[in-house]
Order: structure tokens, then C-alpha cells, then sequence
């Protein structure tokens, strides 16, 4: 079974499902209206009262899960986490509550997980389509092709937010909605082109929002009954009328939604408007449903970061004889370190094979340079801390040890720093070596055994590993180098 839960920044949502030939079924689904991104106070940290209250949720997530034989879960929080200035505060206690690492994706990577999700419930191979979210904290559009993902952009433009700049009383005025729909429209204006509707055939509204706007336009009898600009101005002149929040009676939204509903209809109007969108069809399909598409394609060795990996090197002209050739390597020696666990194996790796990618910029502090672009690539499938974790190692390949000293605390993290250090060496000193022909151990100190007429052929290999026992040694890890017939 697969599980997803989504730390958005309106409600916290979670979908139990299986995969049943070429369908994920939902059989359980659970939301709490934490309003995360309300909890933002004006310094941009979250308040102690919004921290309980997510982590109270997800405590109760967590009995749910507990319930069902889950064979894969992934936990992901959006764009209030993102933002939120003391995040760190919250994610250990949030993770200790739900029993599980979460995910800080990107708003481009939350992007792609929702056109996933859309794309594997609409399924029509080859449709041209245009997938739009209006989430609590954050905006994503993405442009695609049947499962391709041709253009994806997150705007910082939420219903939370929204609804509390423009109609902080709770009045609904004309000019209110004229302020808020002119604000929401002059965040995408710049955006706009490639995604008008000569781009596309078809396009899909995919949060609960656009779902519950659709239910009142349907329900109330308004404009055509579509979600059109026709329909949206409709519904915008019933909330006129209405005058306040607390008297708007929507159709199939609870009232607790109905603030972020309004925020939500000036963020529509402005998106149909400068994307030229004519009929804008909602779907039951989005985030969640895209992650556990994620998870399943993973099972199945369809890793989207694989991808990402490969066109990164490519983007930055890396040679890759090169770089698979230390990729091989760091995984050899990493094995034969026995790391406790295999979470840093397939990102040592990829960081192996990106570790140039720095020399674009510069070949001097190439590693530097590297660090910083894998750290801030826009990288499809990958977390913000799985690259955080990347840019360390390609940090660590060179030079001291020093500026990645709070990482080697960490067991598994030492021996793939060590790994991928030793690789980098051997590759640049374009020493021939059988992996087999090395012995390497890692306990209280690292121990080297390789064959001494292999080190007697190879003088600058030997003045390299001085080097190395060095930088060890400056952090109190002694280093030993022995040779044998």
C-alpha cells in the first residue's frame, strides 16, 4: 500500500491508497484545516500555538497509518514550511509525531508531483494540457504534454495570504475584489505567454479550492455553471451583495472554508484573465495523488532523479567518463565501509557523477561552486534536503574537512565523505586501480591497505594521501595507510 501526506499551508491532508493495475484507489483519506500559513506571525516565524497544532495533527495521522500494512509513505510539506523562518524548529518535532522523515519540496517539484497526479488520473496519451493549483501559501502552473512536463512555475501568491490582505474584516466590497484580483493578476502577467492557450488544448484546475468554486458556481445556480470568467464575475457579484464573510452561504463549503474560498476566487479571476483561459475544467486529482505516482515509479526503478542527474551533467557540459568512472568507484569503496543504512548510497552516487559540474563556472574552488548550484538547482524529484545533502558531499571532495564538520557526527555520513574523497583522488591522479586491489575500514580510525607495488607506480597517489591523513588528522581522525605484497 502507499501513503502520502501533504503539510499544506490551508489544511494538512493524507491518502491511503493501492495500486490496482493502472490505477492508485484511494481507501482512506483524512484532512484537518490547520490554516499553517495563518500561524505565520509578521517576523515570518510560526507561532508555538500553529507549531502544536501541526504536530498534534499529524500525531493523529499517524494512529490512522498505523492502521494499514503501508509499504511505502512519503510525508511533504509545502510553501508555509518553506518560508517559514523557523521551520527547523518545527520539522523535528513534526517528524517525531507522524514516525517519519518529511520532505521540504520546492514549489517547481510540488509542481510536478501535481501534473503527475493529474496527468495519471486524466490519461489521455499525447494531450497538450495546462494544470494549475491555487494552494494556501503558493500558485504552481505547469505546462505538459501527456506525462511530460514541458514548463512548471510555483508563484508566491496563496488563498491564506490573499483573503487576509484583501479582506482582513471580513467585508466584501467592489473595490476589495478589485485590489485583490488586480494584485493576483500582476503575479502573472510577466509569467503569462508560454502559457496561453496556443500551448495547450485542454485546461485543469486541480486544488480543493478551484473544486469547492466550481461546487458554488454548480450549486448556485451562477453564469454558465462552468468555471469561466463569465461564472467567476457571477460568483464575485453574489459575495458583493453579501457584504460580509460570515453571511456568504456557498453551497458544499463548510464556513470555516468560505474566507479562503474568496481569496481563492480573486486569485482564479486573475489567472483566467492573463492566461486567456476560456473553460477551466476542475479534477480530483493533485499532490497527493502525484506522490504516491512518485513512490510507486520509484518501486519499479523509474526514479525521476535519475533523470534529473543525467540532465543537470548534461547542462553543464560534465564529462561523464569522468564522472562514472568516480560514480563506480564511491560505490565500491562506500560498501566496503559497512554503513549502517543505505540513505546516503544513491545520493553519494549521484553526487559522484555531478562532483564537476562546478568547473562551468570556474576551475578554481570547482567544488565550491558545485556545491552551491546543486544546492539551489531547480532538480526534478529531489527534496530540498536531499540536495542539501548532495552539496555537502561535493563540498567535502576536496580541501578541509572543517566546513563540513556538523555532517560527520554522522557515521554514514563520515565513510561516504571518506568514499567519494579517495574516488575523486584516484580519478584526478588518473591511477588505474582494481577496486579489489583496496581494503578500506572505518571504525575509531580509517585504515587503507593497498598493494605496495601499486603505490611504488604511482608517487603522486602517495603524496595525495599525505595530503589526506592531514586533513583527517586536523579533525582527530587518525588515518592509516598500510601496503602489502
Amino acid at each position: 500500500m502507499l501513503a502520502a501526506v501533504d503539510l499544506g499551508s490551508n489544511s494538512f491532508r493524507m491518502h491511503i491508497a493501492r495500486h490496482e493495475g493502472d490505477a492508485i484507489r484511494v481507501v482512506k483519506s483524512a484532512r484537518e484545516p490547520i490554516r499553517l500559513a495563518a500561524g505565520l506571525d509578521l517576523d515570518g516565524n510560526l507561532t508555538p500555538e500553529a507549531m502544536q497544532s501541526a504536530v498534534s495533527c499529524l500525531a493523529r495521522f499517524r494512529e490512522i497509518l498505523n492502521a494499514y500494512p503501508i509499504d511505502s509513505l512519503r510525508v511533504v510539506a509545502t510553501n508555509t514550511v518553506r518560508v517559514a523562518k523557523n521551520a527547523d524548529q518545527l520539522l523535528p518535532r513534526a517528524e517525531a509525531a507522524i514516525g517519519h522523515a518529511i520532505d521540504v519540496i520546492s514549489g517547481e517539484e510540488e509542481g510536478r508531483l501535481i501534473y503527475m497526479g493529474v496527468a495519471n488520473a486524466v490519461a489521455i496519451p499525447g494531450e497538450r494540457r495546462l494544470v494549475m493549483d491555487i494552494g494556501g501559501g503558493s500558485t504552481e502552473v505547469i505546462l505538459g504534454r501527456g506525462h511530460e512536463i514541458v514548463k512548471v512555475e510555483s508563484f508566491s501568491i496563496g488563498t491564506v495570504r490573499h483573503s487576509a490582505s484583501f479582506f482582513p474584516d471580513g467585508r466584501l466590497t467592489e473595490a476589495a475584489f478589485e485590489a485583490a484580483v488586480l494584485s493576483a493578476r500582476s503575479m502573472f502577467e510577466d509569467a503569462a505567454p508560454p502559457y496561453q492557450p496556443q500551448h495547450w488544448r485542454k485546461a485543469y484546475g486541480s486544488s480543493g479550492t478551484m473544486r469547492a468554486i466550481a461546487d458554488a458556481i454548480i450549486k448556485g445556480g451562477l453564469g454558465d455553471g462552468k468555471l469561466t470568467l463569465n461564472s467567476l464575475n457571477a460568483l464575485k457579484q453574489y459575495c458583493v451583495q453579501c457584504g460580509q464573510i460570515s453571511d456568504l452561504e456557498l453551497s458544499g463549503i463548510r464556513p470555516e472554508r468560505v474566507a479562503m474560498v474568496v481569496g481563492g476566487l480573486a486569485i482564479l479571476i486573475g489567472l483566467m484573465t492573463e492566461f486567456q483561459i476560456e473553460v477551466l475544467i476542475p479534477i480530483e486529482a493533485g499532490l497527493r495523488m502525484g506522490v504516491m505516482w512518485d513512490l510507486h515509479l520509484r518501486a519499479n526503478k523509474r526514479d525521476r532523479r535519475e533523470v534529473a542527474v543525467q540532465h543537470v551533467a548534461q547542462l553543464f557540459h560534465t564529462d561523464m567518463s569522468r564522472a562514472n568512472r568516480v560514480a563506480d568507484m564511491v560505490k565500491s569503496l562506500y560498501l566496503q565501509l559497512r554503513p549502517a543504512g543505505d540513505e546516503y548510497l544513491r545520493l553519494l552516487q549521484w553526487s559522484a557523477t555531478l562532483h564537476e559540474v562546478g568547473m562551468v563556472v570556474s576551475h578554481t574552488g570547482y567544488h565550491k561552486h558545485g556545491a552551491y548550484m546543486i544546492e539551489n538547482a531547480d532538480m526534478a524529484g529531489f527534496t530540498t534536503r536531499e540536495q542539501r545533502i548532495m552539496s555537502k558531499f561535493i563540498l567535502s571532495q576536496k580541501g578541509n574537512l572543517r566546513k563540513v564538520a556538523e555532517g560527520l557526527s554522522d557515521p554514514d555520513f563520515t565513510k561516504a565523505v571518506l568514499a567519494l574523497r579517495l574516488s575523486v583522488m584516484l580519478m584526478h591522479s588518473r591511477a588505474e586501480i582494481e577496486y579489489e586491489d583496496m581494503r578500506l575500514k572505518m571504525k575509531k580510525a580509517i585504515e587503507l591497505e593497498m598493494r605496495r607495488d601499486w603505490v611504488s607506480g604511482h608517487p603522486t597517489v602517495a603524496y595525495w594521501l599525505q595530503k589526506e591523513i592531514e586533513c583527517w588528522r586536523e579533525i582527530g581522525v587518525d588515518f592509516l595507510v598500510r601496503t602489502n605484497v
